[in-house]
């Protein structure tokens, strides 16, 4: 389903200042209760992040605005299809996104605003669009999770291509079918080159990688002693701490490089071209890089937070000042057809 989905994003996308800086405003438009005599306006969210993450989250905003919000939840990649499919008619104000590629679908398209500044500013350029277009809401690591009983950190690769090596055969798992999986190949294919890419996949099939249907997959078999590592997000490790076993002999490892192996991407949100409510969009935009909006990402789902100050980290991770990501816009990942020929191609995918 899933590749059925991000097939008919990529098949679409071959066819294809909201507000004033006011004197003395605040950095970030803050959210305050809809005024008495003003009727609250309404607001609909296409959402591919999942209702029970960010559902507590609109309810909040709601309650502090009055400003009615509708959101309709789905697969990342088939509500930016939606939204191509319904051009001009879309009714959608803001487009909530899982992934930076989706968000570069629908900006290269045309199809979403440039955010004012205010809201850019309060995010580090690394996680928004180059042109302002949309903005991260909180970021997920790629890394290698690893047994510790079986390897310690300084025996594991300086980059993704050291995985190759025979020490490491049929000891490495991944999930191609996973759409985090391929933003980390579209990343791969934008820094290194398509030929690269194929390269690298063709020479971890031959090294005997091991296919999982997810992260979670993943990091339960680097657990147990199937396999010795793993390419996941980062915070599938403290899920299955808190969830199944917090003594299970797990790490997470960061490569050092600044390659694709160092990929952090992010969920993010827009505001529709065609939106009728783009001063509420914003008003939700703003709410979500909020303080206790971030610090309630950071804790839910051990994610980064992208905006406010001393938000609360999980306890061992890696501080993103310490990560030296990839030098590209998020926003270039947009490629999921070519993405996905290549899988196919070398049969990574089935």
């Amino acid at each position: 389903m899933l590749l059925k989905h991000a097939a008919r994003l990529a098949m679409l996308l071959a066819l294809v200042s909201i507000f004033s800086a006011c004197a003395g405003q605040p950095a970030l438009v803050q959210s305050q209760p809809a005024s008495n005599s003003e009727p609250a306006a309404a607001l609909l969210v296409y959402s591919g992040r999942n209702e029970n993450l960010v559902g507590p989250l609109i309810e909040q905003f709601k309650a502090e605005t009055g400003i009615d919000v509708q959101v309709r939840y789905g697969d990342t990649a088939e509500m930016a299809a939606t939204i191509l499919e319904e051009g001009k008619n879309s009714p959608a104000d803001v487009y909530f996104g899982q992934d930076a590629g989706a968000l570069g679908a629908l900006a290269n398209a045309g199809r979403l605003e440039r955010l004012p500044d205010a809201l850019l500013q309060a995010v580090d350029a690394r996680f928004r669009d180059d042109e302002g277009r949309w903005v991260g809401a909180s970021g997920r690591a790629r890394v290698l999770v690893h047994n510790t009983d079986r390897v310690q950190p300084e025996d594991l690769p300086q980059d993704i291509w050291g995985l190759t090596e025979p020490q490491w055969q049929g000891m490495v798992g991944w999930a191609p079918s996973n759409g985090s999986f391929q933003a980390f190949v579209s990343a791969l294919r934008v820094l290194e080159g398509d030929e690269a890419a194929r390269r690298w996949l063709e020479a971890m099939i031959a090294n005997e990688v091991k296919v999982y249907a997810g992260n979670s997959a993943i990091v339960e078999a680097v657990a147990n002693g199937e396999i010795t590592a793993g390419l996941v997000n980062h915070y599938y490790l403290y899920q299955h701490l808190a969830q199944k076993d917090a003594n299970a002999p797990l790490a997470n490892y960061y490569f050092p490089g600044s390659g694709a192996g160092a990929l952090i991407n992010v969920a993010g949100v827009g505001i529709l071209d065609t939106s009728q409510n783009k001063a509420a969009a914003g008003r939700l935009i703003a709410f979500l890089l909020s303080q206790e909006a971030q610090q309630y990402f950071a804790a839910e789902t051990h994610e980064y937070p992208l905006a406010g100050q001393n938000v609360e980290l999980t306890p061992g991770l890696l501080p993103l000042s310490q990560i030296a990501t990839p030098a590209i816009d998020l926003g270039n990942l947009d490629d999921l057809q070519g993405t996905l020929e290549l899988l196919q191609a070398v049969g990574a995918l089935n």
